[in-house]
């Protein structure tokens, strides 16, 4: 079983920057991929939001975030990091990191076995 922690959220201005930190413990991520997802109201699915493989050599992004968010990974550290540039009101939500275990739809939630509790984060126009 995988443990993971989101860490870096608040409350920050449009056009502004936040880094998000998830760490990972138990079983090891650093043979899985592992991504970010978000869900902008209560009761609304978890939204793609960026993936990385497991090597952290390749990244995919949702159209929404391409060019503003950046995800990495240190697997040495067990931890991964969305860095979010040139924020915007509708980037408002609560963010999970999750792992998948399995070689499926990097972009579809019901693919990740293992979830963070989230980390809020507010853009305020």
């Amino acid at each position: 079983q995988v443990q993971l922690v989101e860490s870096g959220g608040g409350l920050v201005q449009a056009g502004g920057s936040l880094r998000l930190s998830c760490a990972a413990s138990g079983r090891t991520t650093s043979s899985s991929d592992m991504g970010w997802f978000r869900r902008q109201a209560p009761g609304k699915e978890r939204e793609f939001v960026a993936a990385i493989s497991w090597s952290g050599t390749i990244t995919y992004y949702a159209d929404s975030v391409k060019g503003r968010f950046t995800i990495s990974r240190d697997n040495a550290k067990n931890t991964m990091i969305l860095q979010m540039n040139t924020l915007k009101p509708e980037d408002t939500a609560v963010y999970y990191c999750g792992v998948k275990f399995a070689e499926t739809d990097r972009t579809r939630s019901n693919n990740y076995n293992s979830w963070g509790q989230g980390t809020q984060v507010t853009v305020s126009s």
